[in-house]
């Protein structure tokens, strides 16, 4: 696993720790490896889910510390969706 993934799932956790979230979700970090989102636990793993967001470790970087909205990632072509765009919205107000 690379230390991007690792970091990126210790910042995952940390952000969830005082949030619920209803579903399970993929963050697919381009050319790195995926995260997922599910039942509380967040670990590295390539599981299949509710919702897959894909984009450069760059722009979720942006998107965790909340540098960048994730609505505004995805209009601009930055954060592809693939999935549940129901899912997508919630775990969006999270980070928004």
């Amino acid at each position: 696993m690379s230390k991007i993934i690792d970091d990126a799932v210790a910042a995952l956790k940390e952000k969830m720790s005082n949030t619920s979230f209803d579903g399970s979700a993929k963050f697919e970090i381009e050319n790195e490896g995926s995260i997922v989102l599910s039942e509380g636990s967040v670990y590295a793993a390539d599981d299949p889910t509710d919702v897959t967001f894909t984009a450069s470790a760059e722009i979720f970087e942006e998107i965790f510390n909340g540098e960048l909205e994730p609505t505004a990632a995805f209009m601009t072509g930055k954060l592809k969706i693939d999935g549940d765009m129901g899912t997508a919205m919630r775990l969006a107000n999270v980070f928004g």
